[in-house]
C-alpha cells in the first residue's frame, strides 16, 4: 500500500507524534529524557522550527511545531530521532530500529484548535494516570505555557499571544484552560485526527488539507 501523502504547509503548526517501535518504551529513565530535551533544542536551533507544546511520554512523543519552509519540521525530526535513537542504542546496548515507522504529521488550524492541542499535549500525562495535576509532570510543556518557567524553547504563537496581554496573564489564562480540562468530543477528535493523520480544525479546513493530499497523491 502506498504511503499517505504527507501535507507540508509552511507556516501552519502540525501535531507530531512518534512511537516506540511495537509500543516500546523511548526512554530508560530520566536522563535518556533530559538527553532528548537536549537534542530537541539542538534540532530546533538547526531547523530553524518553532515549537509550541511537548510532552514525553513512556512509549510516544506529542510535539506541536511550526516551520516556515518546505520540509523544515521533517528535517527538525530526522534530526533530532536519528541521533537519539543512535545514543540509546550506545546507552543500552540494544539495536534495531527505535521507533515505528515514520512519524505522523497532523495540520493545525491556527485559532482555538491550537490552543486546544497544546492542552491535550499538556495534559496527556493526567489523562494517562501519571499525576494529578499537570505541573506535577516535568517532561512536559505545562510549567513553560502555564508560566511557571521561562517558555523559552517555545515558541509562542499567535493563538497563545491572543491569551493575554502580558506573559503572566496569558500563563494566568493558559492555566485556567488546563484546569477547566478539555471535553470528552475534543479528546476523541484530536485522536481521532491522529489516528486518520486527518487535520485537526473547521471543516472547511479539515476539506481544504485533504483536497491539497488527494492533488499531491495523484501527482
Amino acid at each position: 500500500m502506498a504511503r499517505q501523502a504527507r501535507i507540508d504547509v509552511p507556516g501552519y503548526p502540525q501535531h507530531l507524534v512518534v512511537r516506540g517501535n511495537n509500543r516500546a518504551p523511548l526512554f530508560g529513565n530520566d536522563a535518556d529524557r533530559l538527553l532528548y530535551l537536549r537534542f530537541m533544542e539542538g534540532a530546533l536551533a538547526r531547523s530553524g522550527a518553532e515549537l509550541h507544546a511537548f510532552a514525553l511520554m513512556s512509549n510516544h512523543v506529542h510535539l506541536l511545531a511550526t516551520g516556515h519552509r518546505p520540509g523544515e519540521l521533517s528535517a527538525f525530526m530526522h534530526h533530532l530521532g536519528s541521533k537519539f535513537a543512535r545514543l540509546m542504542n550506545q546507552r543500552w546496548g540494544r539495536t534495531g530500529t527505535l521507533f515505528e515507522g515514520r512519524f505522523r504529521s497532523i495540520m493545525v488550524e491556527t485559532d482555538s484548535y491550537l490552543v486546544t492541542c497544546m492542552r491535550y499535549i499538556d495534559l496527556n500525562p493526567v489523562r494517562a494516570g501519571l499525576v494529578r495535576h499537570p505541573a506535577d509532570y516535568p517532561w512536559s510543556s505545562f510549567r513553560r505555557n502555564a508560566g511557571l518557567i521561562p517558555l523559552d524553547p517555545l515558541v509562542a504563537s499567535p493563538a497563545y499571544l491572543g491569551l493575554g496581554e502580558t506573559a503572566e496573564s496569558r500563563g494566568k489564562s493558559y492555566r485556567e484552560l488546563c484546569e477547566s480540562g478539555l471535553a470528552a468530543h475534543e479528546v476523541a477528535c484530536i485522536r481521532e485526527s491522529v489516528r486518520k493523520s486527518r487535520a485537526l480544525g473547521s471543516p472547511a479546513f479539515v476539506k481544504a488539507i485533504e483536497s491539497k493530499s488527494a492533488s499531491i497523491g495523484d501527482r
